[in-house]
């Protein structure tokens, strides 16, 4: 008899923001792993015709539209950041379109192909850990986040600070991590493409 397949490893990728999640996203990529980026369908949703606009607008108004016909990003952040009940509302209807879409994108990996899920709220979800083999966090000290955001962004200091503070604390992410991969001060792009090769060599040997 033939050995039956074994299911390709699927992964959960977080990081707080500025932690370098995306470039250990795009190191792993290259190596061949199937990337499906939670933000990039989310931005998908909320473009101009995308599918969670109408629910949107009916919700919070068609003031959170923009010229466009596009989410106005900007004004939805200002609308649900510190604001518990606004932001659940919003992730009722986004989260369910977004999981729809992950998974979708995933069934259409290769056979053997890793799969690894680009979650920035992962911790915070809940639900995504049961969805995944593993967990692997990105993780730097919110100093270097904060720099970080400030530098790619242009965004003031107080302002990424609110960010940082709606998202899980460090220790949180660490403790359901399999993996961490730490990117803090002084990590360049080689050494850090390094790290992300050893976990590639380790968790997926056979794709060799």
């Amino acid at each position: 008899m033939n050995p039956r397949p074994v299911p390709p490893l699927r992964v959960g990728l977080t990081g707080g923001i500025g932690s370098g999640k995306s470039t250990v996203a795009a190191a792993l990529a290259r190596r061949g792993a199937c990337i499906v980026d939670t933000d990039a369908i989310a931005r998908e949703l909320t473009a101009p015709g995308g599918a969670a606009l109408p629910a949107i607008a009916a919700e919070f108004g068609a003031q959170m539209l923009d010229a466009a016909g596009a989410l106005d990003r900007a004004r939805m952040r200002a609308e649900v950041f510190g604001q518990t009940e606004a932001r659940h509302r919003l992730e009722a209807i986004l989260h369910p379109l977004i999981g729809q879409q992950a998974q979708a994108r995933a069934a259409a990996a290769g056979a053997a192909q890793p799969v690894v899920f680009d979650v920035p709220l992962l911790t915070e979800s809940g639900h995504w850990r049961e969805r995944v083999d593993r967990v692997l966090v990105v993780d730097c000290d919110e100093a270097l986040q904060v720099r970080r955001v400030m530098q790619r962004s242009g965004w003031a200091e107080p302002e990424v600070r609110r960010v940082i503070a709606q998202q899980a604390p460090r220790s949180a992410r660490r403790s359901i991590a399999d993996a961490v991969i730490s990117n803090g001060e002084g990590v360049g792009l080689t050494a850090l493409d390094a790290m992300v090769g050893a976990l590639w060599r380790h968790w997926w040997p056979q794709a060799l």
